[in-house]
């Protein structure tokens, strides 16, 4: 039985598009980064992390170095992140049903946090980040052993290739969301357990 659903933040619970966009673009004005024109995002969202850097001319093994910095750029455009429709109804629905929901991102904490006080979301307690993009599985690992669960007693939820790959190396069932980061095309050959078209669909799957 399912207890706690683990949630990605940006393209998950939120449309971030335009804070992303401007902390990236400033950036990428700063460090010679290819900018990313607003009518660009439907083709990025068909490319995997390793292609959106190489069609920006993004070094992607500086991305460590960057992060703060973007987040903090991100911070200053909180007030333009938005919570998809339906989410806000969907966490309270869980709470309700003694489903714990969980954000697990590689935003920063604090950034999370003062977005759900704006929002008056109570229902999620728990906010587990990790600034390396590629490094949710350990953060997934980390979870099931401090709350002693088992894999098949979570659920993640999230909307890019990396979510996928990191819950399979953790054994973990996942839910790609379609509204989010990465198109069907990227995510499709690491076959997701469930694919989620609206947010009230993840109530059937409990």
């Amino acid at each position: 039985m399912i207890q706690y659903l683990l949630f990605d933040f940006d393209g998950t619970l939120v449309d971030s598009k335009e804070a992303f966009l401007a902390g990236f673009n400033q950036l990428a004005a700063r460090e010679g980064f290819k900018p990313i024109l607003p009518e660009e995002v439907p083709y990025l969202r068909t490319l995997t992390i390793a292609q959106r850097a190489q069609y920006l001319n993004f070094p992607l093994y500086k991305l460590p170095f960057f992060t703060l910095r973007f987040y903090r750029l991100y911070k200053q455009q909180l007030s333009t992140v938005t919570l998809f429709p339906g989410i806000k109804e969907l966490l309270q629905s869980l709470a309700e049903k003694g489903v714990q929901p969980v954000i697990l991102s590689s935003n920063s904490e604090s950034i999370i946090r003062e977005f759900l006080q704006r929002q008056g979301i109570t229902a999620v307690r728990d906010v587990l980040t990790s600034s390396r993009i590629f490094g949710k599985d350990k953060l997934l690992n980390r979870f099931l052993k401090a709350k002693k669960l088992a894999p098949a007693q979570v659920l993640y939820v999230g909307d890019e290739l990396r979510d996928i790959l990191a819950c399979q190396k953790c054994g973990i069932k996942v839910a790609w969301v379609s509204w989010g980061y990465d198109a069907w095309e990227v995510v499709q050959p690491a076959h997701p357990d469930y694919v989620l078209h609206t947010p009230q669909q993840l109530l059937e799957i409990l």
